[in-house]
């Protein structure tokens, strides 16, 4: 069983020549003791009667693999699980959450993380970044997201990641009377409006870069709570999914008109007509062309505080560095976008 695990749980077969040439060397490296009899015997033995010695360790190891410990597993089964289908797309205040990470090459270490959140029935999106994935700054910053919504919270759906499957988030949930559920594992299609804005909201700007300084993440959360949000959220138009239906082999989807999300909450009756008043005299005073030119200068100086933060720490000579096809070249264009 020792020479079975240093090389890899071989079969008999592979194990066999192995244990001809490399037992002596593994008992002089001190890798391997037994006695000259039980060495000799390792030279001589066949490969089935390997794989017959191996049969119960082989078992053994599956059924560790089988039943590995799980993460909060109590949590898990007081967190119900929906669907898409599952999820009100009629009523404002459905809230899809997931994180995005901006780690670059690298997951070593603290960076920064997206958080974005989108409202199911309008497709309102608000996004705030966070350093690191902690769950009390996971908290936080949706606390913070929550107070931009111009409408009351009523459902909260995530992924299973432990960053949002907590204690801390699920006593959130209680305390202020909204549903919690959460995604099947490994099924993106649950959570799939949300998953669909990281990339026209967060990736397409800010690229795959790695942030991780704290004016990277000032810069970042101007961003989101200023000039995106309000670009998104008013001159983004959303279609929704109405109806799928399946002829032949081909699946037929009807979608119906585009419509920003602006435009969907001032059609909804459960906003208020204070708000609705605050909101389009909001809308009247937005240039949309300066809005763009503002986004476009704040990802001039999210790249530049990329630029400064690798300078100050290599401190290499004037060596010319090549620009990545990143931040300015992951701008969101302006055809409508699909939601299903």
């Amino acid at each position: 069983a020792t020479c079975w695990n240093i090389f890899g749980h071989p079969c008999g077969q592979r194990l066999h020549p192995l244990l001809q040439t490399e037992t002596e060397k593994l008992r002089e490296l001190g890798e391997l003791r037994c006695s000259d009899e039980t060495a000799s015997k390792l030279k001589k033995i066949s490969f089935r009667s390997i794989d017959e010695k191996l049969k119960h360790t082989k078992e053994v190891e599956r059924q560790k693999q089988k039943y590995h410990k799980k993460i909060h597993p109590l949590l898990y089964e007081k967190v119900p699980v929906k669907v898409f289908g599952e999820q009100d797309r009629s009523k404002l205040g459905s809230i899809q959450i997931d994180l995005v990470e901006h780690c670059g090459s690298s997951a070593a270490g603290e960076y920064l993380c997206t958080l974005s959140t989108t409202d199911i029935a309008s497709g309102w999106w608000e996004g705030e970044a966070i350093m690191g994935k902690g769950q009390e700054r996971i908290l936080q910053g949706l606390d913070r997201v929550r107070e931009r919504y111009l409408y009351p919270w009523k459902n909260i759906h995530s992924d299973n990641g432990t960053e949002f499957i907590n204690w801390h988030l699920w006593r959130y949930c209680q305390e202020e009377r909204l549903d919690f559920s959460r995604s099947r594992p490994y099924k993106k299609n649950d959570n799939c409006l949300v998953e669909q804005k990281n990339w026209t909201h967060v990736k397409k700007f800010t690229g795959y870069l790695r942030y991780d300084t704290v004016q990277e993440q000032k810069i970042l959360n101007d961003l989101y709570r200023n000039e995106l949000r309000l670009f998104k959220n008013f001159f983004q138009p959303v279609m929704k999914l109405v109806s799928k239906e399946r002829i032949g082999g081909k699946i037929h989807r009807k979608y119906d008109k585009a419509k920003t999300p602006y435009q969907r909450v001032m059609e909804s009756q459960e906003v208020s007509a204070k708000t609705k008043r605050e909101l389009k005299e909001l809308y009247e005073s937005l240039n949309p062309a300066e809005l763009r030119r503002t986004i476009d200068k704040k990802l001039d100086l999210l790249y530049k505080a990329y630029q400064d933060k690798h300078s100050t720490a290599s401190k290499v000579g004037p060596k010319k560095k090549q620009k990545p096809r990143s931040v300015r070249f992951f701008i969101a264009q302006s055809e409508p976008v699909s939601v299903s």
